[in-house]
């Protein structure tokens, strides 16, 4: 796992670096990945060829060599839904693998069609989709996809759902109400996945909601590689978590990021999307905070929260999360001028009309294809480098 730490002259520094342990292969392939995506002055994403893109250092693999699978190695397939082929593309890359070829299209009435083009008898297919905005529509999209790979014979089927959307609704706050993240896992399941793969999960107790294997990879590594790029000094941090939920991830990210200190925002929700902040428990006057979220969404808490930072002496206000959801009005809330900037991972695609100079996208594509190789390898998690990628 990249951790931070404390360097003589006082600036944060990146150390743990991860190396493969993966199995040497027949040949190999240079295969580059862009570099966080910052916003330029013009409030576009500049767009990053292969051959000009290079790794993030967090998954560099000594000057960047990926193995590919032997050419009589066919058992490994990756598709793509269409929520997000933007990364499922870049994890393909990573993997110098193509990505599968699949037949998506709706009917006039809204039915979902999917035909896999190619033959998947006999072998190992991870079906990358998100269940973000719409996230009906692709929940539903995802599940005709495990099917369809079912009824071709595939020997083993991984869902790969960087995103899981209805995680939120993993426990009944009153009476009456679903969980509705237990209903999703079910139908994942009887749709005839073997195995999950999933990103930052809004809460631990989802990955029990299943009945088959859930391999559960962080983001944090991500985020805080590139927090170590900005060379600030480790006395002025301090993490902050935007609610009382969010304790114990905010806990494990400050003791990465050299052990920063703790302060905690309380706030009391009346009812969904709509929160209000109370008051903040620690410290922050003089200091560079880092809020630390799993999603953002109408970006309420985390705004309000951003406001009772600069109100007790906060320098600088970052806000760090996996998933941008970015419902409205999160956009106007964001590019408000209270967050110096917006560090989220592409997770979920970031559409162009949410642009705003204030916006870094992270890519876990190097994270995730690193995760399904060895999943595909049947690497044990015990050795140090799958440990460091976060993955329970």
């Amino acid at each position: 796992m990249a951790s931070l730490v404390l360097s003589g002259n006082g600036i944060l520094v990146s150390t743990k670096k991860f190396r493969s342990g993966i199995p040497a292969r027949k040949s190999v392939v240079r295969c580059n990945v862009a570099e966080p995506l910052k916003f330029k002055e013009n409030g576009h994403i500049p767009t990053v060829s292969a051959e000009q893109a290079t790794f993030p250092s967090f998954l560099a693999l000594n000057q960047t060599e990926r193995y590919v699978i032997q050419q009589n190695d066919t058992r490994l397939r990756i598709f793509s839904g269409t929520a997000n082929p933007a990364l499922s593309q870049e994890i393909a890359c990573y993997m110098g693998l193509e990505l599968g070829q699949i037949k998506i299209k709706r009917f006039s009435d809204g039915e979902i069609y999917v035909q896999l083009q190619e033959s998947v008898r006999g072998c190992d297919v991870y079906l990358v989709q998100p269940t973000c905005p719409p996230a009906n529509e692709n929940l539903m999209e995802l599940l005709i996809m495990i099917d369809a790979c079912r009824r071709a014979s595939a020997k083993n089927i991984t869902a790969v759902i960087p995103y899981f959307g209805y995680a939120r609704a993993d426990r009944k706050t009153q009476g009456r109400e679903s969980i509705a993240a237990k209903l999703v896992a079910n139908l994942i399941t009887e749709a005839g996945a073997d195995r999950v793969l999933a990103c930052d999960l809004h809460s631990g107790q989802s990955m029990g909601y299943f009945d088959i294997p859930v391999d559960h990879v962080h983001g944090q590594p991500v985020i805080l590689d590139y927090l170590a790029s900005k060379t600030i000094c480790s006395d002025d941090l301090v993490v902050v978590s935007p609610d009382v939920g969010g304790v114990a991830r905010a806990r494990a990210f400050a003791k990465k990021l050299s052990d920063a200190p703790l302060a905690i925002v309380d706030k009391r929700r009346h009812g969904h999307n709509v929160a209000e902040v109370m008051n903040l428990i620690g410290d922050v006057k003089g200091k560079v905070a880092v809020m630390l979220d799993d999603m953002i969404d109408t970006a309420g808490t985390i705004a309000k929260g951003a406001a009772l930072l600069h109100q007790e002496g906060a320098r600088e206000v970052y806000a760090c999360s996996t998933h941008a959801v970015f419902s409205p009005p999160a956009i106007e809330r964001l590019s408000s001028g209270l967050f110096q900037e917006v560090i989220i991972t592409n997770t979920i695609p970031v559409s162009e009309k949410n642009y705003f100079p204030q916006l870094t996208v992270l890519s876990v594509a190097n994270l995730l294809g690193e995760t399904i190789w060895r999943v595909h390898d049947d690497c044990s998690g015990g050795f140090e480098p799958y440990s460091s990628l976060g993955i329970d």
